[in-house]
């Protein structure tokens, strides 16, 4: 399968607090390190769920693909060409994204007709006439019944909402569809609905997918691999069924392990993954996992692991995810593969 969207060594860096300021004091302003060298490609027509714990970079790198922030480094591709720089209307279109909270991504004081046929009328994607048309249009394929097309949005459900701000993304007909968090605050019936509506536009119009989420079971219902963040890097990318049945990396171990299920009761504290999750500011040298890992040694204070893997389907940054006493492979004597190489020749990851 063909990448429809690669990233290459992406970091995105903020500076904390006054700039003027620091350096009126001699020194350099603290940056804060939001996405840290993340590289993967996704294929066309492919679902990719992007998850973590809070803070750890998952909307500032969809910030980043959509374009609302400025990588430091690193570059953005779509079908191969790069997005640095200024975007124009073709290109912005081709990429939308599908908010948290569809209660502020939508205007208040506009009806829905008004808010998609806006849309539609600065883009020109259809005559004068047919505008309106459309709209019902997108307002059927949401499932959305035509009195819609008239109401705010203060009138409508939370599910309602964020089923019209996925008809608004749908009416620029984009190759890429980021859903940042689109279901976390919704019901958990209203939630099952929308996933499959998703599931559903997916298949009917070959869309391209990126789901983020930190609901690992939200996740499993709408994606064919599953990238796991911590602190601004991937450290784990695996097909969704091999991660949940066979997870290799102590954090994404951890994360399923505190996920709820109505069989195991938990006392009230507990926790799956103790400690804190380290500075973003002041990054910890080797692996950034360590201070919370069960499983750290020595090694890991010294030595970043590279994400890595045994096939060009599973790659996990950790120096004990493949254990053997060959360097951490399944197979005695096997090199691993890393991101983007596959017996020696470049290999996007991410395409099967």
């Amino acid at each position: 399968m063909t990448a429809l969207l690669e990233i290459d060594e992406l970091c995105c860096d903020f500076t904390v607090g006054s700039n003027l300021w620091a350096r009126a004091r001699g020194r350099q302003p603290p940056v804060l390190h939001a996405v840290n060298d993340v590289s993967f490609s996704v294929a066309a027509g492919a679902s990719v769920g992007i998850v973590g714990e809070s803070g750890c970079g998952k909307s500032t790198l969809a910030r980043a693909i959509i374009g609302l922030a400025e990588p430091t480094s690193g570059a953005i591709r779509l079908d191969g060409s790069d997005l640095a720089g200024k975007r124009d209307h073709a290109t912005r279109r081709r990429i939308q994204m599908v908010f948290q909270d569809p209660g502020s991504s939508l205007n208040p004081k506009m009806t829905v007709g008004a808010a998609i046929t806006e849309v539609l009328r600065f883009h020109k994607l259809r005559e004068r006439d047919a505008i309106e048309g459309r709209c019902h249009e997108l307002l059927e394929l949401v499932e959305l019944s035509p009195s819609t097309f008239d109401r705010r949005p203060a009138g409508l459900s939370g599910g309602q909402r964020q089923r019209v701000a996925i008809a608004r993304a749908l009416a620029l007909e984009p190759d890429l569809l980021i859903a940042d968090e689109a279901v976390a605050a919704l019901d958990v019936s209203v939630q099952a609905s929308v996933l499959n509506l998703l599931n559903d536009l997916r298949a009917r119009l070959g869309l391209t997918m990126l789901f983020i989420s930190h609901d690992l079971g939200v996740v499993r219902q709408v994606t064919d691999r599953v990238m796991v963040l911590y602190l601004g890097r991937i450290v784990e990318d695996q097909p969704t069924g091999d991660l949940f049945d066979d997870p290799r990396h102590p954090y994404t171990k951890a994360l399923l392990a505190a996920a709820p299920r109505f069989t195991t009761k938990k006392t009230p504290g507990q926790s799956a993954l103790p400690g804190e999750v380290p500075s973003a500011i002041d990054l910890p040298t080797g692996c950034a996992f360590r201070g919370r890992c069960p499983q750290a040694a020595t090694r890991c204070e010294n030595e970043r692991p590279i994400l890595a893997g045994p096939d060009p389907a599973r790659f996990v940054a950790c120096h004990f995810a493949w254990p053997s006493n060959t360097g951490g492979l399944d197979a005695p004597g096997s090199a691993p593969i890393r991101v983007g190489e596959h017996n020696g020749e470049a290999l996007p990851r991410g395409i099967d």
